[in-house]
């Protein structure tokens, strides 16, 4: 799950199930995708949410 740590920005730690999750979304998305800004747009049109740690 996500740690954020508060300073003067905020932080957000990620886990590695995290990050692959965010790369499994991604790649879902975008298998597609032709160019850099073909995936720039697919990617404007949908939010990746990952959990937070409290």
């Amino acid at each position: 799950m996500a740690y954020i740590i508060e300073s003067e920005r905020r932080v957000i730690k990620l886990s590695v199930d995290d990050v692959l999750n965010v790369i499994r979304e991604y790649q879902k998305l975008t298998h597609n995708s032709c160019c850099y800004e073909h995936t720039r747009e697919i990617l404007a049109k949908h939010a990746i949410f990952i959990p937070e740690d409290l």
